[in-house]
């Protein structure tokens, strides 16, 4: 009976073990839903990194270093894939992506792989470039959940040989594209090409106006250049929702690396140019009354974020500023969106 009692008590324990042993995966919705700042020791070679930056497509070893807000401790092997073409040449440190692997003890697998956003250069400068990007995927998903959401990090660039820091800043991981397709009900459909207005008419008149906001014209829904098309998953014969992306290039932004369209005739990225095909008053009216029900929430987005500087915000809302005034005032808002709207 003794041994018998023995042996149960050494099953429970280890069940019991096993159950408080089990790791549990990172929830990608709620990740990418939680706003706090997340702190990362990113270890990897990056003397070689930034040495083959040129070459892309290359993979380098690292592991992934956190405790999360919840005090979930993350130290696991990931991939660091090189991406990217303009920045690989122009900045420091090349776009990267980080792929995590399935593992025993993995939590971060679920992610699967991520964009990496991180600064041009390594100066406060270029950082408040980085987080005036950020903020911009933020008023975005303000606009509309069809939307990439992106999950704010402070990363320490340590370097695996020497176990020092290269630098320290903020970056950001991008959603899945899958990922963002699937919270929508939809699948990623940019696998195909289509015409800017084969797109869904009402949300692509959305998008159209952020990217006018924000002053972007570095996309073009024909080439899936900087646009992801989604589909909804309950009507396959529906017209593809347009998704923007990459939103550096941006007027709000203003690096000191983008340099106008010359196809558009504009001297600076912070001049708007309105890159939608023509609508009814009544479609861009609907639209605009998107932004005004949102306006201050867009405000308290960037004035509320504790890492820009005053002078950034200020240049950001002053910017602001004239987009509302367009929209609000009917005769300039005909003449932007309707008459002098693009034609082909």
């Amino acid at each position: 009976m003794k041994k018998i009692c023995t042996f149960i008590l050494i099953v429970a324990i280890g069940i019991g073990q096993a159950v408080f042993g089990q790791v549990k995966p990172v929830d990608k919705v709620k990740f990418f839903a939680d706003e706090t700042l997340v702190n990362v020791t990113l270890e990897c070679n990056w003397n070689k990194v930034i040495k083959e930056k040129a070459k892309e497509g290359r993979n380098y070893p690292a592991r992934f270093i956190s405790t999360f807000p919840d005090n979930t401790q993350v130290n696991e092997p990931v991939v660091l894939e090189v991406r990217g073409h303009f920045r690989r040449g122009e900045c420091y440190l090349p776009p990267l992506k980080l792929g995590f692997k399935k593992s025993d003890g993995s939590q971060m697998h679920t992610l699967k792989s991520l964009k990496l956003v991180s600064s041009c250069k390594t100066n406060a400068t270029s950082e408040q470039y980085l987080l005036r990007e950020y903020l911009c995927y933020k008023m975005y998903n303000i606009v509309t959940d069809k939307s990439f959401r992106a999950r704010l990090l402070k990363i320490d660039y340590k370097d695996s040989n020497s176990n020092k820091s290269v630098f320290q800043g903020y970056a950001f991981l991008i959603e899945d594209s899958d990922d963002m397709a699937k919270r929508n009900n939809c699948r990623d459909f940019s696998q195909y090409q289509i015409p800017p207005e084969a797109a869904d008419r009402k949300h692509s008149t959305l998008m159209n106006l952020f990217q006018y906001m924000i002053g972007n014209t570095d996309w073009a829904v024909s080439t899936n250049h900087n646009i992801r098309l989604i589909q909804s998953l309950e009507d396959t014969t529906s017209r593809p929702y347009t998704v923007a992306y990459d939103l550096d290039w941006s007027g709000i932004v203003n690096t000191d690396y983008a340099v106008p369209a010359e196809m558009l005739g504009t001297t600076s990225v912070k001049e708007r140019v309105y890159r939608g095909f023509p609508r009814t008053v009544e479609e861009i009216n609907e639209a605009i009354a998107i932004f005004n029900q949102n306006k201050e929430k867009i405000y308290a987005t960037i004035n509320g974020f504790e890492p820009l500087t005053a002078k950034n915000k200020k240049s950001m809302t002053d910017y602001l500023d004239d987009f509302f005034r367009i929209i609000n005032n009917p005769k300039e808002a005909k003449s932007v969106f309707i008459d002098n709207a693009r034609t082909e």
